[in-house]
């Protein structure tokens, strides 16, 4: 199969979706690797690094594009790169379609088979592509809302480890997953106080125990929301539902009611944010707005501020099904592997993935029927 890599586009993402070690394993089983020109320079990987590793340099995106099966990326295509997809064409990626009509009809137009990596799940609910994203951008919530409650970035000056005699800083989290457990480990770190809230006791009663009771843990209802992001200092939006918009967990009057100089940061925000005061999606050039007096945080792509380890990381866990996907075909692939076919959101022309369709309000096709 011929395997495209191409450069990021999104502002500021220096991830790539593959190193010059994955292409070496994809060359030496017989599959063709083409690579855009310094596609990994931003996580650290040259072009003569690719080359060396078995790939072809590729000058313009466009011929990557033209010339291949099976499209490898990072983050959901922009809408300069919607022309260049063909149709029949796969495309394996973080697509976030549940918020991103434009993007879902750009697909469903060309008849592109789209993959998207926050689908595709293991049978115990495990999200095995997102996993690692989710883990960085956990952490990375907490360092960013440090930062942002120093005074001169707009916050209230708090310190959120506190000092001997001073309290420490309120941090809420809402979501007990990955991103909210990952961003408690770091600010408990802190010495934060910390506080979780959850739909699942099951969930809370795990934290509870893997943090020694460091965290107060709260079932996720409105008023235990409200009492908590009243008191925060930062509030992190960690809540996911699988390939779904994220619910508004935190309305505008609780977010009103925050204190000023408080901090948000909104880890679902390319899932369409839990905060209903989140309205935007911003950049890592220009990342914060101050709205009611508090800071809001809402760059989509967190992970790529810190691209080397993360690309790392993402490759780890997505160049297994990508082998999967190669070596058997799509079609065969997606019958044998349950979780990849999970990941499947669009198969020429149809929307295969349940949760999308609801979000966008579009017909949903069961992609067994399609497949077989």
């Amino acid at each position: 199969m011929i395997i495209g890599l191409v450069k990021e586009i999104k502002n500021n993402e220096n991830r790539v979706g593959l190193t010059p070690s994955g292409v070496s394993v994809l060359v030496k089983r017989g599959h063709k690797v083409l690579v855009e020109k310094s596609a990994g320079v931003g996580s650290g990987f040259e072009d003569d690094q690719y080359v060396k590793a078995g790939a072809d340099l590729i000058d313009e995106k466009v011929s990557v594009f033209n010339k291949s099966d099976l499209i490898v990326k990072v983050k959901e295509p922009l809408e300069e790169e919607y022309d260049l997809f063909k149709e029949g064409q796969t495309l394996y990626t973080y697509l976030h379609l549940a918020p991103n009509l434009k993007l879902t009809k750009a697909l469903l137009k060309k008849k592109v088979i789209g993959i998207g990596y926050e689908t595709v799940q293991l049978k115990n609910g495990r999200l095995p592509l997102l996993v690692p994203m989710s883990e960085i951008a956990g952490r990375m919530s907490v360092q960013i809302g440090a930062n942002l409650l120093q005074k001169y970035n707009g916050g209230s000056g708090i310190l959120l480890g506190g000092v001997p005699g001073v309290m420490p800083g309120e941090v809420v989290i809402i979501g007990g997953g990955i991103v909210g457990m990952n961003a408690a480990k770091i600010a408990c770190g802190l010495g934060a106080k910390v506080t979780i809230l959850d739909i699942n006791n099951e969930r809370l009663a795990y934290l509870d125990d893997i943090f020694f009771g460091r965290v107060t843990t709260l079932t996720c209802n409105e008023y235990n929301v409200a009492k908590a992001v009243e008191k925060a200092d930062l509030l992190i939006g960690a809540v996911l539902v699988a390939g779904a918009s994220a619910p508004k967990i935190v309305t505008k009057e609780m977010v009103k009611s925050m204190k000023k100089g408080a901090v948000i940061v909104d880890v679902a925000i390319d899932q369409g944010g839990s905060i209903e005061t989140i309205d935007r999606v911003t950049t890592h050039d220009n990342p914060c707005y101050l709205k009611y007096g508090v800071v809001h945080y809402s760059v989509a792509n967190m992970p790529g501020a810190v691209p080397r380890t993360s690309t790392l990381a993402l490759e780890a866990a997505t160049l297994p099904y990508l082998i999967e996907l190669v070596d058997n075909g799509v079609r065969a692939a997606m019958l044998k592997d349950e979780a990849l076919l999970l990941g499947l959101n669009t198969y020429l022309g149809s929307i295969t993935c349940e949760a999308v369709a609801e979000s966008l309000k579009l017909k949903y096709t069961n992609p067994e029927t399609l497949l077989k």
